[in-house]
């Protein structure tokens, strides 16, 4: 009887969550523990991001050590699901934004292959890279945690410098549209400030 109580459980909470459907606004107790959840992971805020080189929708190479630029690495679940595919229309809405404001890039990863990166990327139009990362070799470097009860594969956005080393954990598998708002806020606080008009350049 146990038994069945728990795994009615289960059920509920899968059926519940939609799977990887986005959710409008995050609550509260999942924004403030965002930072909490970050702290679990292996790579954290201060520390070199794992290197890696996986292949795009495209056919190309992507290195994480060959961009010598901040970095958004955003790993998502599934090609083609509600919830990453508003992450995915989300980042590439702003990808001009990230590139021109910021000097920054933009890389999505997941375990498909690059077939599948072929078809997501063609479904949308998207304008930047989505790496397969088939084994999921890339996934368990960073450690990202898997969600609702370990059932499913985690959420979760990374800003690098551009020296490699990471600068923002976020962790937030409901509000998938809210990575790249994270993701920016991050990337303004590393903008190399302006110099004033007129200010001493040997000051």
């Amino acid at each position: 009887m146990k038994f069945s109580s728990t795994a009615l459980f289960l059920s509920a909470m899968v059926g519940s969550a939609s799977a990887f459907a986005p959710i409008a606004t995050p609550s509260t107790k999942s924004s403030s523990s965002s930072s909490s959840s970050s702290s679990a992971l292996n790579l954290a805020v201060g520390e070199m991001a794992p290197d890696f080189a996986l292949v795009d929708q495209n056919g190309k190479t992507v290195q994480r050590s060959a961009i010598k630029k901040p970095l958004v690495v955003y790993f998502y679940p599934a090609d083609s699901t509600p919830g990453c595919t508003v992450q995915a229309e989300s980042f590439d809405a702003r990808i001009q934004e990230i590139r021109k404001e910021f000097g920054a890039e933009v890389v999505g990863i997941s375990g498909q292959d690059v077939a599948s990166k072929q078809k997501f990327a063609q479904e949308l139009g998207l304008q930047f890279s989505i790496l397969a990362d088939e084994g999921d070799a890339v996934r368990k470097a960073f450690d990202v945690p898997k969600a609702l009860l370990g059932l499913f594969p985690g959420r979760v956005t990374y800003v690098l410098d551009k020296t490699g080393v990471c600068q923002l954990v976020y962790n937030e598998l409901g509000n998938a549209a809210s990575h790249v708002d994270k993701a920016a806020e991050k990337l303004a606080e590393l903008k190399p400030a302006k110099k004033a008009a007129g200010a001493n350049p040997f000051a």
